[in-house]
C-alpha cells in the first residue's frame, strides 16, 4: 500500500496529560482528516480504538492485537473500545467480505509502530541519549543502561512531539512478535457470558417507545388501506401510523405501532386488516422459477467465458457427464434480528445500530430523511450476526422515519417472522453442466449453463458469477453461459456469495468427473492443479495442492475402510482470497438420516495466523453455518416465502454438531480475512460423502431425510 501518499500521524495530549495518537487515512493530497486510535493514560493504561463494525468475526480484539504487537503493550493493561463510524477520520469502516484483514494488516500495526517510536523519543529526550539506544517490552522504554520508564510517565511528553512519516517506520520482524499468533479471547466475551447490554437489541434511550413496522409478506407490494383505531386501542400502545416506502432498500410502505414496550406493540398488530395490492408477486414462484430454468439451459446463454471448442470436444470425448443442479434461497436468520434506535431531532439524527456498513446507513437515513448525510451519527452497536443481512440498512431507514413522525426516541426490534419475511435472500441458482475425459480420463471439456436472476434487467444482487468461481481452469475448452430469471424478490449478500453456492454444484460435479473418469478424487483435482491453465483470478495452484495434500494426510484419505452407510467426501474452494481443502466424513441411516461425524479443514490464508483462537472459531463456525444450510431453503408462493421461523428452517443443533479438526498452512502471502472462505467447500465434502456412503448424488439441496430415503429405496 502507498503509505507515503495515503497514511499520516498526529500526536497531542489527552485529558490526564497523557498521549493521543491520530492515524489518519486521507481522502486526498493534504487532506487533515485524523482521529484517534491510541491513548495512553499517566498510570499505563492503553485504549484502543477497534474501527470496524464487530458482527462475531472478532474485529473487535484483532485489529487492537495489530496496534498493541508493535506497540509493546502489556495486553493485560489494554482497554479497546468501539471506535465512532467516521470514515473521513478512519477510513474505510465495513465488516464484509472477509476484508478487515487484507486491508489494516499494515496500517493498524504503522499506527502502533507510531506510537511506539513517540515514546522512546521522549525517552532519548529525558536522557538526551540517542534515540537506537533503547527498546520496549510490556509497556515499557528499555534505555541499554538498564534504566527503564514506563508508557505512562513518557506518555505527556510523547504527546508533545511530532509523529515521523509513516513510510519512515520500521515494522517488526515476524520472529519478534509477542501478542500476533497467540490466543486471545474474544474481548466481549465476558460482557456476553454476563448478558451486559452491548448489542444493538439491548440499546436503551430516555423516554423511548418502542416500535414494530408491519410490511406487507409479499414483497413490493402497496398499502391500500389499514384501520388504526383497533391497534391504537390496545394496552401500552401510544400510536400507529402510516408511512409511504422510498426506496426498495430501505423504507417500504408499512404500518408503524408505538407502545411502551415491544411486546405491547407486537400484540397490537394482531388488531391491523391491512389491504396490500399484492399482484405483483404473482409471477414470482419457486415451482415456475424451477420450471423456468429447465426451459432456458435448453437454449443458448449469454456466454461469459468461453476458449477452445467445447462441441467439438465433447463429442470426440471417450466419455460423457451431465447433470443438473437445484440451489434454493436462503434466509440469513441472524440470532439477533433486525433492530434499531433512532433519536430525530432539528440539529441531527442519531443512530444506535448493529451495521456492517454503517457509512452506507447514514447516507440511506439521510435519502430517507431528506436530510444532508452528514447530519446522521450513526453509534456502532455489536451485531448479533450478520452473515450478509446487515450490509442491508433497511432498518436503520424504517425507524429514522418512524421517529422523525413520532418527535420522539425509537427502538424498533423486528420479530424472526419479520426478519424472515423481509430478508435479502441469497439467491437460488440452477446449472446445466457437461464435461468430455479422454480415454486417459484427462478432462478435456467444460460446459456450464448456469441461470439465476436479474432484477429491472440487471443480475440481481448476490447472484452474479464469482471472478474466482472458476479460478482452476484446467481445459483450453471451456464455456460458461448465463441466463436470468427476472424477480421482485430482495436478494443479497450471504456469508461467502457466490461462493456459497457455486463451490456445491462445480466441486460436486468434479466429484462426478472423477469417478467417471475411474480417479480417485483426491487424486484427480491434484492432477489438475497441475493442469492449470491460468486466469485473471490471481489463483495460486501450489498454495491450494498444499491445503489439499495435508487435508488428505490428515484425515488419513483412502487409507481406511469405513462400515457400510459412511463414506468421506472431499473439496477445495478458493475464494475471499482464501485456500481451503476439507474432508467430510458422513453417516447415513437406512432411513435416510444423514449426519456429518467429523470435518478435516486446511486452510492457507497468508503468512501469519493473528489470534488463532478467533481464527479457530472462525472455521469452526463457516463449517456449522455451511452443513446447516444444507437443511434449509426458502421457497415463495406468489410473491411471499413460505418459510417463517426455526421451526420449517432448520439450523445446526449441538447433537447434530460434528467434531472439527482446523489446520493452517502458511505461506509468503500476507495475511487475508477467514470469516467466508471455510464455508464453501464443507457443502460440496459433505455432498460428495454421501455419495461415498450411499452411491447417491446430491443434486439437489435441502437434503432433506425422507427425500434421500426414496432414492435409497429406489436404489436398492
Amino acid at each position: 500500500m502507498e503509505t507515503t501518499r495515503r497514511l499520516f500521524l498526529q500526536a497531542g495530549a489527552g485529558i490526564g496529560g497523557g498521549l493521543l495518537l491520530g492515524f489518519g487515512f486521507a481522502k486526498a493530497e493534504g487532506a487533515q482528516a485524523l482521529t484517534d486510535y491510541v491513548s495512553i493514560a499517566p498510570d499505563g493504561l492503553i485504549t484502543i480504538m477497534a474501527k470496524n463494525p464487530e458482527i462475531g468475526q472478532g474485529a473487535k480484539t484483532m485489529l487492537p492485537i495489530l496496534i498493541a504487537e508493535e506497540l509493546d503493550a502489556d495486553w493485560t493493561k489494554v482497554r479497546i473500545e468501539t471506535a465512532p463510524s467516521d470514515e473521513a477520520r478512519y477510513g474505510a469502516q465495513f465488516a464484509g467480505g472477509s476484508m478487515t484483514t487484507t486491508m489494516n494488516w499494515e496500517p493498524m500495526r504503522l499506527v502502533g509502530a507510531a506510537a511506539r517510536w513517540l515514546l522512546i523519543e521522549a525517552a532519548a529526550r529525558k536522557l538526551a541519549a540517542p534515540h537506537d539506544a533503547f527498546t520496549t517490552a510490556k509497556g515499557q522504554v528499555i534505555h541499554e543502561s538498564g534504566k527503564t520508564f514506563a508508557y505512562g510517565e513518557l506518555a505527556g511528553d510523547a504527546a508533545k512531539l511530532t509523529p515521523p512519516a509513516a513510510d519512515s517506520l520500521k515494522l517488526k520482524d515476524p520472529k519478534d512478535f509477542k501478542l500476533i499468533g497467540q490466543s486471545q479471547n474474544g474481548y466481549d466475551s465476558p460482557k456476553i457470558v454476563r448478558g451486559e447490554p452491548i448489542f444493538g437489541i439491548d440499546m436503551t434511550l430516555p423516554g423511548m417507545v418502542y416500535a414494530v413496522y408491519v410490511k406487507s409478506p409479499v414483497y413490493g407490494a402497496r398499502l391500500q388501506a389499514c384501520d388504526l383505531a383497533a391497534a391504537k386501542a390496545m394496552p401500552g400502545v401510544t400510536d400507529a401510523f402510516i408511512l409511504k416506502g422510498t426506496d426498495w432498500h430501505g423504507l417500504q410502505d408499512g404500518i408503524a405501532i408505538l407502545a411502551k414496550s415491544w411486546w405491547y406493540a407486537q400484540n397490537a398488530r394482531t388488531a391491523l386488516e391491512p389491504v396490500w395490492d399484492d399482484a405483483i408477486g404473482a409471477p414470482h414462484d419457486s415451482a415456475l422459477y424451477l420450471e423456468k430454468a429447465k426451459t432456458l439451459v435448453k437454449d443458448k446463454g449469454e456466454i461469459k467465458q468461453h476458449s477452445g471448442d467445447v462441441d467439438a470436444a465433447l463429442k470426440s470425448a471417450a466419455k460423457t457427464i451431465g447433470a443438473f443442479y437445484d440451489v434454493p434461497f436462503l434466509a440469513h436468520v441472524p440470532m439477533e434480528p433486525q433492530n434499531c434506535t433512532a433519536r430525530v431531532t432539528a440539529t441531527g439524527v442519531e443512530i444506535w445500530a448493529p451495521t456492517q456498513v454503517p457509512n452506507d446507513g447514514k447516507a440511506l437515513v439521510g435519502k430517507t430523511l431528506g436530510v444532508p448525510p452528514e447530519t446522521v451519527t450513526v453509534h456502532m452497536r455489536r451485531a448479533g450476526g450478520g452473515f450478509g443481512r446487515r450490509l442491508e440498512n433497511d432498518y436503520m431507514a424504517e425507524v429514522a422515519a418512524i421517529a422523525q413522525k413520532a418527535g420522539k426516541p425509537v427502538k424498533l426490534v423486528w420479530s424472526r417472522e419479520d426478519d424472515v419475511a423481509h430478508d435479502f435472500f441469497r439467491p437460488g441458482c440452477y446449472h446445466s453442466l457437461r464435461a468430455g475425459v479422454d480415454a486417459a480420463g484427462r478432462l478435456t471439456a467444460y460446459a456450464c449453463h448456469s441461470v439465476t436472476f436479474s432484477r429491472d434487467g440487471q443480475v440481481a444482487q448476490g447472484a452474479g458469477i464469482d471472478g474466482n468461481a472458476f479460478a482452476p481452469l484446467v481445459t483450453p475448452n471451456f464455456r460458461l453461459e448465463q441466463s436470468l430469471i427476472e424477480t421482485t424478490i430482495p436478494t443479497g449478500y450471504l456469508r461467502a456469495p457466490s461462493s456459497n453456492a457455486l463451490a456445491f454444484v462445480h466441486e460436486s460435479f468434479w466429484d462426478e468427473i472423477a469417478h467417471a473418469a475411474g480417479q480417485d478424487p483426491v487424486a484427480f483435482r491434484l492432477a489438475q492443479l497441475d493442469a492449470h491453465l491460468g486466469n485473471k483470478a490471481n489463483y495460486n495452484p501450489a498454495r491450494m495442492r498444499a491445503v489439499l495434500q495435508t487435508v488428505a494426510e490428515r484425515s488419513n484419505w483412502g487409507k481406511a475402510a469405513l462400515p457400510k452407510g459412511e463414506g468421506l467426501g472431499v473439496a477445495t474452494y478458493f475464494s475471499h482470497r482464501g485456500y481451503f481443502a476439507e474432508v467430510a466424513h458422513v453417516r447415513v441411516s437406512d432411513g435416510g438420516q444423514w449426519r456429518v461425524v467429523k470435518v478435516w479443514a486446511v486452510g492457507d490464508v497468508g503468512s501469519h495466523i493473528i489470534n488463532p483462537t478467533g481464527a479457530f472459531n472462525q472455521v469452526e463456525g463457516s463449517i456449522m453455518d455451511g452443513i446447516g444450510s444444507m437443511e434449509a431453503e426458502i421457497t415463495f408462493e406468489k410473491g411471499r416465502a413460505v418459510q417463517s421461523n426455526f421451526h420449517d428452517i432448520p439450523m445446526m443443533r449441538m447433537p447434530k454438531a460434528p467434531q472439527v479438526d482446523v489446520h493452517f498452512v502458511t505461506s509468503d502471502f500476507p495475511p487475508t480475512g477467514l470469516g467466508e472462505p471455510a464455508l464453501p467447500p464443507v457443502i460440496p465434502a459433505v455432498a460428495n460423502a454421501i455419495f461415498a456412503a450411499t452411491g447417491i448424488r446430491i443434486r439437489k439441496l435441502p437434503i432433506l431425510p425422507e427425500t434421500l430415503a426414496t432414492k435409497q429405496t429406489a436404489s436398492a
